[in-house]
C-alpha cells in the first residue's frame, strides 16, 4: 500500500512540475566512459517511476511464489500430522486388543510426524516387544533416545520395562539403579524397582528404598507390611545361607532399632537359628521376645510353633513365662501355648506335666496340628495312661478316614443328575 502511494505521489509531482518546467527544461547527462546518455528531467522521472514499479512487481511475484510454497508445505505437513494422529489412535486400540503386530506398524510408521513422536516410538517399542521382536523394540528405543536425549525419564522407564519383559534381569537392575539416582521418589520408578529387585532377589537394595516406597503411598498398609516382611525374610535367608548362625547374629546386631524391635523379624531370626542348630541363641531370643509380648496373634502363634522345635539345655525360664501367659491368654491362644509347654516338658522328660498340657491341647479340636495326636499318645503311654493313648489314636484314625472318604464320595456323586433318577424314569 505504501509503495503504491509512493509511486502515485511521484507521478503527481511529475504532472504538476512538468508544465512549469516545460519552458525551462534542462537535461540530464549520464556519462559512463564509452556511452553518453542525454534525457530531459521529465523523462528521467518517468524512467525512475517505471524502474521502481518494475522492482516492486518482481518483489511481489517472488513473495507470492514463496508464500505459495509455504502454504503448500504447511498443507502437506498438516496432512501428515492428521494422518499420524489417526494411525496412532488406531494403533493404541489395536494394542489394547492384543494385535501387537498391527499396532506396531500403525504407531511407528509416521511417528516422526505425530504430536508426541517420543511417545509413539516408546509405544511401538512396547508393541514390538510384546510380539517378541527384540531387535525392533531396541531400534524404536534408540530413535526415541535420539529425540529425547539419554537423560529422559520417560524413555529410560520404557527401556527398563522392556528389559524386564525380555527377562534381562542384570541389565534391568542396572537400568533401575540409574532411574533411582535420577528420580528416587517417582512412583513409577519405585514400582518398577520393587518388581525388579524382588525378581532378582536383591533384598538389600530393596531394603534401602523401603522408606521411599512407604511414603509414596504405592501400597496399602497391609500390602506394604507383606512387602516389608518379604524383604526381612529374604535378607535373613541370604545371610543364613552365606554365613550361617554366627553371620545371622552379627547381622542382627548391626540392624536398626526399628527392625530389632519388630516381633516378626525376631521370630524369623529364631526360626533360622533353630535351622542352623543354634538352640541356645534361639532360646535367649525367645525369652526376649516373650517378655515384650508381641500383640499380633499371628506372630504369637508362629513364635509358639518355633518353641515346639526348640531344644535348649535349660528351659525353666521359658516354662514360667509360658505358664504365666497361659493363665491370662484368650481361649483361642491357649492351645498354642499349651502345645509349646507340652513339647518343652517332653524334652525335659517331665511327662506328667506334658500329659496335663496335651490334655488341654486336645480340648481344642479345631486347632489340632497333625503331630499333636502322635505326641499326645506317646506322652500318655509314658505315664501309663494307655486308655487315653488308645482313644487319641482311634480319634486320629477316624478323622483321617473321614478326610480320605470325602473326595471319593464327591467322585461317586453325579453333580448333574441325582442318583436313582434314571431308574424312576424307566
Amino acid at each position: 500500500m505504501f509503495r503504491t502511494l509512493f509511486l502515485m505521489l511521484v507521478l503527481l509531482a511529475g504532472l504538476v512540475a512538468g508544465p512549469y518546467l516545460a519552458g525551462k527544461q534542462g537535461y540530464v547527462l549520464i556519462d559512463t566512459g564509452s556511452y553518453k546518455i542525454e534525457m530531459a528531467i521529465t523523462t528521467l522521472v518517468i524512467l525512475f517511476v517505471a524502474a521502481m514499479a518494475l522492482v516492486y512487481a518482481v518483489e511481489w511475484i517472488v513473495v507470492r511464489f514463496c508464500r505459495l510454497s509455504n502454504n503448500t508445505y504447511s498443507f502437506f505437513s498438516r496432512r501428515k500430522r492428521s494422518r499420524a494422529q489417526k494411525q496412532t489412535l488406531e494403533g493404541l486400540m489395536r494394542m489394547n486388543e492384543g494385535d501387537y503386530s498391527k499396532a506396531e506398524k500403525l504407531i511407528g510408521k509416521n511417528a516422526k510426524h505425530s504430536d508426541k513422536p517420543i511417545l509413539n516410538f516408546i509405544k511401538a517399542a512396547e508393541a514390538a516387544q510384546q510380539r517378541g521382536d527384540e531387535f525392533s523394540a531396541n531400534r524404536y528405543l534408540i530413535e526415541a533416545t535420539e529425540l529425547a536425549g539419554s537423560d529422559n525419564l520417560l524413555v529410560e522407564l520404557a527401556r527398563t520395562r522392556i528389559l524386564l519383559l525380555q527377562n534381562k534381569l542384570p541389565a534391568a537392575r542396572s537400568s533401575v539403579d540409574s532411574l533411582l539416582e535420577m528420580a528416587a521418589k517417582n512412583i513409577e520408578v519405585l514400582k518398577l524397582a520393587v518388581e525388579i529387585y524382588l525378581k532378582s532377589k536383591a533384598y538389600a537394595a530393596l531394603d534401602k528404598i523401603l522408606d521411599n516406597v512407604e511414603r509414596s503411598g504405592l501400597y496399602s498398609g497391609k500390602e506394604f507390611q507383606a512387602l516389608q516382611r518379604q524383604v526381612e525374610d529374604g535378607l535373613q535367608d541370604e545371610v543364613m545361607n552365606e554365613e550361617g548362625a554366627d553371620g545371622l547374629l552379627n547381622w542382627w546386631e548391626n540392624q536398626p532399632r526399628k527392625r530389632r524391635n519388630d516381633a516378626y523379624a525376631k521370630v524369623g531370626l529364631i526360626r533360622r537359628l533353630i535351622d542352623c542348630n543354634d538352640h541356645e541363641s534361639a532360646y535367649e531370643l525367645v525369652l526376649e521376645t516373650m517378655k515384650k509380648a508381641p500383640e499380633e496373634q499371628a506372630v504369637s502363634q508362629v513364635l509358639f510353633a518355633q518353641i515346639t522345635r526348640l531344644q535348649p539345655t535349660d528351659s525353666s525360664k521359658l516354662v514360667k513365662l509360658l505358664e504365666k501367659r497361659a493363665a491370662s491368654a484368650a481361649a483361642d491362644s491357649q492351645c498354642c501355648i499349651y502345645r509349646a509347654l507340652g513339647y518343652l516338658f517332653v524334652r525335659a522328660d517331665n511327662f506328667n506335666k506334658a500329659s496335663e498340657a496335651f490334655k488341654k491341647v486336645l480340648q481344642n479340636k479345631e486347632q489340632l496340628s497333625p503331630n499333636d495326636a502322635t505326641m499326645a499318645a506317646y506322652v500318655f503311654e509314658q505315664v501309663n495312661d494307655h486308655e487315653a493313648a488308645q482313644q487319641v489314636r482311634e480319634e486320629s484314625l477316624q478323622k483321617a478316614m473321614e478326610i480320605s472318604k470325602a473326595p471319593s464320595e464327591e467322585k461317586d456323586t453325579d453333580p448333574i443328575q441325582p442318583l436313582g433318577l434314571e431308574d424312576k424314569s424307566n
